[in-house]
């Protein structure tokens, strides 16, 4: 506030996420905006730092938002963590045998349905929210998508489009499948649509592998970046999160956290695993087996979105190269995808 008028303002949503398989509390940072006559004078810098520390009092330890400039919002902790690869395919490209057993029906709003599917899948991936009810009703499946399942021989869900033709294009708001098959029945019901349309562009994770089960890969295949990440309270992140299990050696992060200092420090991670043992310490002597790393990689790594050997090579991580290594070992290999939007 400024003369008692709006000067700035920033809306905080209390999410949940999946890493690696485990459900984390997370800040979702969202309209974010000032007015022309107040901006540059510090008030969203304020109003981050305002909203950080409320979400460590909260137990978020990770916050996710859409940025509307990446640069910006690296100078306040946060980092790319989130791409998507958007597919436009001509309809004849899916065209083929796709061998499937089971069937794709059109369905109404069963959000029951649609959430068990969707809970299996998101699972697999870092980053997806636990969507409650509410948030399939009025985020989800507030824009009336038209809605398909896949069922399997035996009749049990495996998968579900939500989409929409628009203009001579099928357009996919998600595609989400638990089988190769439920995948395989969907393309097939998407090629289905021939008489309406001449293509299809839909959204998957950046690691999707489409491209190796259709007979013509040369299609329009964009790689676009999406979300950031930042780790709001560093130990209590570490502490919560599922590295692989290592039964000896420990490795250390020193991180460098300009935005929030009470976050920097060294933290000595041994006995990796589910319940693993961090130790944070304030000092500038360092083990020999420190990995210095500034929080907005420490979250790109965690997160999935790149390799440690990847960063180090890069010049934006630096540690001995068998502490990197170790790394590489404890922690686990997750594609990181975010399907909504805030």
């Amino acid at each position: 506030m400024a003369d008692n008028q709006l000067a700035a303002k920033l809306h905080l949503i209390p999410l949940t996420c999946y890493i690696n398989g485990k459900t984390f509390e997370m800040g979702g940072v969202s309209s974010v905006a000032t007015w022309p006559e107040f901006r540059r004078q510090g008030a969203v810098k304020d109003l981050l730092y305002h909203a950080l520390q409320y979400m460590r009092e909260s137990g978020q330890a990770i916050s996710f938002l859409h940025p509307f400039s990446f640069a910006f919002y690296r100078k306040y902790g946060w980092e790319h963590t989130f791409s998507e690869k958007v597919y436009t395919i001509p309809l004849e490209t899916l065209k083929q045998d796709w061998k499937t057993e089971g069937s794709v029906h059109r369905i109404k709003d069963d959000t029951a349905l649609l959430h068990d599917i969707y809970t299996d899948y998101a699972g697999n991936f870092n980053g997806p929210l636990t969507r409650d009810e509410k948030w399939w009703e009025q985020r989800v499946l507030k824009a009336k998508w038209h809605k398909a399942a896949a069922f399997n021989a035996d009749g049990e869900a495996e998968g579900y489009l939500l989409y929409k033709v628009n203009q001579g294009k099928v357009i996919v708001h998600e595609f989400v499948y638990n089988t190769l098959n439920a995948r395989k029945l969907l393309m097939q019901f998407i090629a289905n649509h021939d008489s309406m349309a001449d293509t299809v562009e839909m959204t998957v994770p950046e690691n999707d592998n489409l491209p190796l089960l259709v007979e013509e890969p040369r299609f329009e295949q964009k790689i676009k970046p999406y979300f950031m990440a930042r780790i709001v309270d560093v130990e209590a992140f570490l502490k919560d999160y599922p590295f692989n299990n290592r039964t000896s050696g420990s490795v250390a992060f020193r991180v460098e956290d300009a935005f929030l200092p009470e976050n920097n420090g060294i933290y000595q991670l041994a006995h990796t695993g589910r319940d693993s043992n961090i130790v944070h310490v304030q000092s500038d002597v360092a083990p020999d087996n420190t990995v210095y790393c500034p929080v907005q990689q420490l979250a790109a790594m965690l997160m999935g979105y790149k390799r440690p050997t990847e960063l180090s090579d890069a010049g934006l991580i630096q540690g001995p190269t068998a502490a990197i290594e170790q790394l590489e070992t404890i922690i686990p290999y997750q594609q990181p995808f975010f399907p909504d939007f805030y």
